[in-house]
């Protein structure tokens, strides 16, 4: 009886997406579906206009249909029916928040799988009293789900995820795809650095589950992997104790090799320091937008008017966890400690005391402030970066004689990681390695303000980040590589990946052959028959 059910379950599933398969190889691939009618899970006219938007708001590719699955079972006969080799011409990519910014998550005239659509499954496993050593807790969580929700349940239980983003309102499976990271990656690695296992369906509808024990080159391939191999519907996510309150501290500083140096001894004390990031002080706009969510009244706006034009400054936020009393020391002991060693400009140091979960959705105090300006659902020509310690001085004057500081909006990141916490047989992609461990990421995180930016100054923003990194990665002194890529061309993709393209491109033969997953990171080409997958590695 278990197994009819079960099967009369299938055979529904199966109409349903016939139905989509039939509607899009009825339609012209230039064609909208104008047809208002709900085939289950898919959704055409309501959903389509978001599917076409991302954060960066961009680039706008209108998908043929919405497929919004209710299991992974459907999402893997969809993807069944459109591996295959035949005359279809579909694309699907997989939808989290929406947080893209060149279109990564679009498909046009393609599928766009709205992964939300899944009721978030969030279960916890705590190690046990007498468990093993290596025993550990973490959390089994689906794909579509958001990592403040995660964060939610995982602090009602005492414990939390170790490493973050700075904004919380993105998916598993997006920052699992792309890499994930915050402050803590110095001392924990990304986020594709702290998973134990997934669940996985690849661009052959085979559902698979995967570890660093099993299935291990798909594990590793999706990791990073930007959609490319697979959809990752469920995700096992390693849990720490999560502490009770957070030391947050801010320094100033007006030299850009002190502040390096600083944050370089910071990331070097793993044991008393948790988190660590940067930021250059454009101008008094730029501090004030980066306040917002810092809970101390800061004098630094002064030396905006009493130092010389054009002057900037650098700032470095760390922060102590504070666990139960036996777990360390005063943190307030740890912080006057470590601030004894940095150099910063006195009298600016600035220090708070907020609950984590405060302290890690920091980022929300700080969307509050730009949506009241307009300044939210509006284009974002970012650029984020990896650049080798050597070159980290080169790039800062790069960008500095890029930008106009007068008319920057937005936060301009600058922190060090560390090479060693991220695994090298994933598919995310560092520079090329030199002497030293430590390497920056770097952030340009600019609004375009519609008031003073339309379409003439948004095109002017998008080709200046373009040459900006173009100058970046070929540029011997800085060798930089793109973080949350953008390439326009193959060849750019083949030199992004380096020493890794062959491989990359051998896993996606293996699973993803005709090329169906993820069109919008503008990789690979979609393939219609098996004699066209020698082009593949070419």
């Amino acid at each position: 009886m278990v197994f009819i059910r079960k099967r009369i379950t299938q055979m529904g599933i199966l109409s349903r997406i016939n139905a989509i398969v039939i509607l899009l190889l009825l339609s012209s691939p230039l064609q909208f579906i104008q047809s208002p009618m709900d085939f289950g899970p898919l959704n055409f006219l309501q959903a389509t206009t978001k599917s076409s938007i991302d954060f960066g708001r961009i680039v706008f590719n209108t998908p043929t249909a919405v497929l919004r699955p209710k299991s992974p079972i459907e999402l893997s006969l969809l993807l069944k029916s459109f591996s295959a080799p035949s005359f279809s011409r579909v694309t699907v990519a997989a939808r989290g928040a929406g947080h893209s910014i060149h279109g990564q998550a679009q498909a046009l005239d393609g599928i766009v799988v709205e992964m939300d659509s899944m009721a978030p499954n969030i279960k916890i496993h705590r190690r046990k009293e007498g468990e093993a050593n290596n025993g550990f807790s973490y959390a089994d969580v689906s794909g579509g789900t958001l990592w403040v929700d995660l964060l939610k349940e995982t602090l009602r239980h005492g414990l939390a995820p170790r490493s973050w983003t700075d904004y919380l309102y993105l998916s598993i499976g997006g920052t699992l795809s792309n890499g994930g990271i915050s402050g803590q990656t110095f001392k924990h690695g990304p986020q594709i650095s702290n998973v134990l296992q997934l669940d996985v369906v690849t661009g052959r509808g085979e559902a698979v589950t995967c570890s660093p024990t099993e299935r291990f080159d798909l594990f590793n391939a999706v990791l990073g992997g930007l959609g490319q191999f697979g959809i990752i519907t469920s995700a096992r996510i390693l849990l720490e104790e999560a502490p009770k309150k957070v030391k947050w501290v801010r320094v100033f500083y007006d030299d850009f090799k002190v502040f390096t140096q600083d944050q370089e001894l910071l990331v070097s004390m793993p044991d008393k320091v948790d988190y660590v990031e940067g930021f250059v002080v454009l101008n008094e706009q730029s501090l004030h937008s980066s306040s917002v969510a810092f809970p101390s009244q800061m004098a630094f706006i002064s030396q905006f008017h009493s130092g010389p034009p054009n002057t900037h400054y650098y700032c470095i936020e760390f922060a102590i966890h504070e666990y139960q009393p036996s777990r360390q020391s005063n943190p307030d002991q740890v912080v006057e400690e470590i601030s004894k060693k940095l150099r910063f400009m006195t009298p600016h140091i600035y220090k708070a005391e907020v609950t984590y979960f405060d302290f890690l959705n920091r980022v929300t105090m700080e969307e509050m402030g730009l949506r009241s300006r307009g300044l939210w659902d509006v284009p974002h020509p970012w650029l984020n970066m990896f650049v080798p310690k050597s070159g980290i001085t080169h790039f800062k004057d790069l960008l500095l004689e890029t930008i106009s500081p007068s008319d920057f909006e937005g936060p301009i990141l600058i922190y060090p990681l560390l090479r060693d916490k991220w695994d090298q047989d994933t598919s995310a992609v560092l520079p090329e390695p030199d002497s030293d461990n430590v390497m920056y990421t770097v952030g340009m995180l600019r609004s375009a303000n519609p008031d003073t930016c339309r379409d003439d100054c948004l095109r002017s923003q998008v080709r200046q980040s373009r040459d900006l990194a173009e100058a970046a990665m070929a540029d011997n002194r800085i060798r930089a590589k793109q973080y949350l890529g953008h390439h326009p061309t193959r060849l750019g993709w083949v030199q992004h990946f380096g020493g890794k393209w062959e491989g990359f491109a051998a896993l996606k033969r293996v699973y993803d052959p005709l090329c169906v997953l993820a069109p919008g990171q503008g990789i690979f080409e979609r393939k219609y028959s098996l004699k066209d997958l020698t082009v593949i590695s070419s």
